[in-house]
């Protein structure tokens, strides 16, 4: 039996979803670079106070946003 994959696709309907999306691409590469659940938990308390680490979190998902908009054809085609 296959595995069915986090990611199954960069479609979404509209470009909330599309966000929603590259939010989601974010979180799981933070999980998957660091898949120790308590490390991130006290790193935490470290990056949600601090200005320019939330500046750079934010900048991912927008790269992030970038991608899944240019997979969707900016949603021109609807």
């Amino acid at each position: 039996m296959s595995q069915q994959s986090w990611l199954p696709t960069l479609k979404t309907n509209t470009p909330e979803e599309g966000y929603e999306l590259a939010v989601k691409l974010a979180r799981k590469a933070v999980g998957m670079i660091q898949p120790d659940e308590n490390v991130r938990k006290k790193l935490r308390l470290d990056y949600a106070t601090n200005a320019d680490s939330l500046t750079l979190a934010s900048q991912v998902v927008a790269i992030h946003f970038q991608t899944v908009a240019a997979a969707n054809n900016y949603w021109n085609d609807k």
